[in-house]
């Protein structure tokens, strides 16, 4: 079978995604493109010989599209995936799943009504390599329990469209999602502390910040967001147990060595250092649609994370007073 695609979004994000499906992926075919910008969509669909439409409603609507992949803004995400899970059909949506828990909740209730898991949210890094092999010390348990994890998040810049809130619900999701899956256990706590601002940060924006977790357990966890360090995109991560600790290498190719020093070349985006773990992820949910089963991170998952966003934001609108993550109770559908 060959899965029919229809794109949600026709922004870098999705053009990145047609790219791999078309030119590196097996198994699916781009057949339509929908974007509120109509030229946009037309340009992919142009691309792929598809259809262009200038709405997600007429793209659902399709009877040719057998699954959807929404690149829009997280803040529009909620109609069309509640609109595609109405509509019966697999859904990839890039994160976050919504920006609020309330539309979250939605999401929920309309995956739960229908019977059946068809949302899968784009959280990536959970097919990386590395932080697989990370996971795998985790689970094993040969170390003993986690105590302690340490990440750091930096860009080499953002724009001037790009906020303090983005920090948290942009930037940081990656980390609260990675760290829930990587232990096991919701984070019920979080603190957003600043750091002095750095100078190359726009006037409205205040960064540097560590966001600081608590897991169910007490597992502490925190997490360096810095978008304007210039040199390149880094993630970090270290778990610390309590007899090893674990962290990402550097995700170098070669290293060069002269007079000017040891040294490796630097990712310069998500793009570039995630490239394997986005073919990886929409690989496998080609592969899953195909055999009509769900993969990947669930609409529980997305709902989770934003519960935590929520919280990091209140905390940092707050002076960075601690503040508890408000989840409900986690339907069966779910475990």
């Amino acid at each position: 079978m060959t899965v029919k695609v229809g794109l949600i979004g026709c922004g870098g994000m999705g053009r990145a995604h047609v790219d791999r499906i078309v030119n590196e992926l097996s198994g699916a075919e781009v057949v339509a493109a929908a974007d509120l910008n109509l030229a946009a969509a037309e340009a992919v669909a142009e691309q792929v010989g598809g259809k262009a439409y200038g709405s997600g409603a007429e793209l659902i609507a399709d009877p040719n599209v057998d699954a959807v992949l929404i690149a829009t803004f997280g803040s529009v995400h909620k109609d069309d995936v509640i609109a595609a899970v109405n509509a019966g059909k697999y859904v990839l949506v890039e994160k976050p799943l919504a920006t609020t828990a309330e539309d979250c909740q939605a999401i929920l209730d309309a995956e739960i009504a229908g019977g059946k898991k068809l949302v899968t949210v784009g959280f990536m890094r959970r097919f990386d390599k590395a932080y697989n092999e990370i996971k795998e010390l985790v689970d094993g348990g040969k170390y003993g329990p986690v105590l302690l994890v340490h990440n750091r998040h930096r860009n080499p810049s953002v724009p001037d469209t790009y906020t303090s809130r983005n920090l948290i619900d942009d930037t940081a999701i990656h980390e609260i999602d990675t760290m829930r899956w990587m232990t096991g256990e919701e984070i019920v706590k979080v603190r957003t502390d600043n750091a002095r601002k750095s100078s190359r940060a726009h006037a409205k924006l205040q960064e540097p910040i560590v966001l600081v977790f608590y897991t169910e357990s007490g597992i502490r966890i925190d997490d360096e967001v810095n978008v304007n360090l210039e040199y390149g995109y880094s993630i970090e991560c270290e778990v610390v147990m309590e007899n090893a600790a674990a962290s990402l290498g550097d995700q170098e190719g070669i290293h060069i060595r002269d007079i000017e020093g040891n040294r490796n070349r630097m990712c310069q985006s998500h793009i570039d250092r995630f490239h394997g773990a986005f073919n990886t992820e929409v690989q496998s949910w080609i592969n899953a649609v195909a055999a009509d089963t769900h993969t990947g991170s669930t609409a529980w998952d997305g709902y989770a994370a934003t519960a935590v966003v929520d919280a990091a934001l209140a905390s940092q609108d707050q002076g960075g007073i601690e503040v508890d993550v408000e989840l409900i109770e986690k339907p069966d559908f779910y475990a």
